[in-house]
């Protein structure tokens, strides 16, 4: 079988890798981090771990895709995975009228509960959640349908902007908004992001969500030990700086450290401009440099970070997201640093060993890259006392919301420390710290997603600027990518083959 090298570390590397390793490919996954993972990686502070991005797996119970697929993979029993509360998967409070809405999962346990909060609405409501799935059945490889053709056909709500979707069902301005609550999960932008990635994550999280117990490194390692055990490797703390290209084939690929990889194909998991800054104009045509260049980002993230002193603050087994007041939902791409944070997501991480006390919280606070352009040239350690007094005083901004919401906040927290879109920039090498890639835009998709195959014949594409982002899109678009390699449908019919045996 070929041989095959991997440029990046990420989810999207490592699952591409691993389902490549088990067809039989010699793999070599390359990451810049001496850490792989990407969003899995998991870092310490006073001996605390904190996730770096991958908080809610959604699709990972059983008969879920991602759980059917890490079953094929072997990895399932390598994870500590635990279900969030069944009653309250998601907490959402507004501070303007101290409504606390607690959702429940399940299809119609979530219709029933926002039936009985708003009644009058009770037959859109229906109506709407319904849409949802039927928008989501339209896409076959969410489901790991097989298919014989690259040509899609979708009805009209599929490709609307989602807010236009939420109004055509609903009129309780209150209802869109609350409706809206996920959009930190997608980055989504009034007018812009389409329906389909609004339903897609709303029918992943109402199907029941679930989290890591203890770190997320652990499926990162779990892949990388698909990859060893098939005779491929995986390679940390080797940044590629250049790859070489002649008359539209990739040759090789070249690192920091010296070193130069060659391979009969390779995949690109990192951002499509990241990728264009390690070749030459001639390797790829000028409008597709122009396109890359010039489609917009999807917005950044800061993030506060806290370690609890013991048993002062009590663990909560869900996800709860807060808003300063409704009518903001589709607009955190404006920032306004008096007003900041307008809305934020915060969680209490599970513990391997998880009692009824929480050990740290991640607060998650969506912010544009823009807020903090005054330090774009600056590098980690080294962008100055302006830079962090600006990140003091916004990280006193968000515990303020904090003892908002539970008074004596601060007098709870051991630690407190936080990051912001430069760190997310400069340690997953994500231009303006995009959380999801490229902003996914229905006004124009060309723009905002690259697809699996390239113009260099033996060069793919993976990863979340490809089809779909998020802990279930960027391991289903990791199946497309090696079913361009290896055969259309090869590594989806294995899965369904298992799954029917069982």
């Amino acid at each position: 079988m070929d041989s095959i090298v991997v440029i990046g570390g990420g989810l999207g590397a490592l699952f591409t890798g691993a389902l490549l390793a088990k067809e039989g490919c010699r793999v070599t996954v390359l990451e810049k981090n001496k850490q792989i993972g990407g969003g899995l990686q998991t870092f310490y502070r006073r001996g605390v771990g904190f996730e770096s991005g991958m908080h809610l797996l959604g699709g990972i119970r059983p008969g879920g895709s991602i759980y059917k697929l890490c079953r094929y993979l072997g990895i399932m029993d390598k994870m500590d995975i635990r279900d969030v509360d069944h009653d309250c998967m998601d907490e959402i409070t507004y501070l303007s009228d101290g409504k606390t809405y607690r959702v429940p999962e399940g299809k119609e346990n979530f219709i029933a509960y926002f039936q009985h909060e708003f009644p009058d609405e009770a037959t859109h409501i229906r109506d709407y959640v319904e849409a949802l799935f039927a928008i989501v059945n339209e896409i076959d490889f969410f489901y790991l349908r097989t298919s014989n053709s690259h040509i899609y056909t979708h009805g009209e709500q599929f490709m609307w902007p989602a807010d236009r979707l939420i109004a055509h069902f609903i009129g309780n301005e209150k209802l869109r908004d609350v409706l809206a609550y996920m959009n930190p999960m997608y980055g989504g932008y009034a007018g812009h992001t389409p329906a389909y990635i609004h339903a897609l994550i709303n029918v992943l999280y109402i199907s029941g969500p679930s989290r890591f117990a203890g770190n997320s490194q652990q499926m990162a390692e779990a892949l990388r030990g698909v990859i060893e055990a098939h005779g491929g490797g995986v390679a940390g703390g080797d940044p590629v700086t250049g790859i070489d290209i002649t008359d539209r084939e990739l040759t090789a690929v070249r690192t920091l450290g010296g070193q130069t990889y060659t391979a009969d194909k390779y995949v690109a998991a990192i951002h499509p401009a990241a990728l264009l800054q390690l070749t030459d104009a001639k390797a790829f045509s000028r409008a597709f440099r122009t396109r890359i260049g010039s489609a917009p980002n999807s917005y950044s993230s800061f993030c506060v970070y806290v370690v609890f002193k013991p048993q002062s603050f009590p663990y909560i087994n869900h996800t709860c997201y807060y808003q300063s007041d409704y009518g903001m939902v589709w607009h955190y791409n404006e920032y306004n640093a008096g007003e900041f944070p307008r809305g934020f997501m915060y969680m209490t991480p599970c513990e391997a060993e998880q009692g009824p006390w929480a050990t740290k919280m991640i607060i998650n606070s969506i912010m544009p890259y823009s807020a903090c352009a005054p330090w774009a040239g600056t590098l980690t350690g080294r962008r100055g006392r302006a830079y962090e007094e600006w990140k003091r005083q916004r990280t006193e901004q968000v515990l303020d919301k904090m003892e908002r919401l539970f008074p004596g906040f601060r007098q709870k927290c051991d630690l407190v420390f936080a990051s912001s879109p430069l760190t997310i920039r400069d340690y997953y090498n994500e231009p303006e710290g995009a959380l999801y890639g490229l902003h996914k835009d229905c006004l124009n998709v060309a723009q905002s997603q690259v697809p699996v195959y390239t113009k260099v014949r033996n060069l793919y594409m993976t990863g979340q600027n490809v089809n779909l982002h998020g802990f279930c899109g960027v391991p289903l678009t990791a199946i497309n990518t090696a079913e361009a390699i290896v055969g259309l449908n090869r590594i989806t019919d294995k899965i369904n083959a298992l799954d029917d045996e069982k």
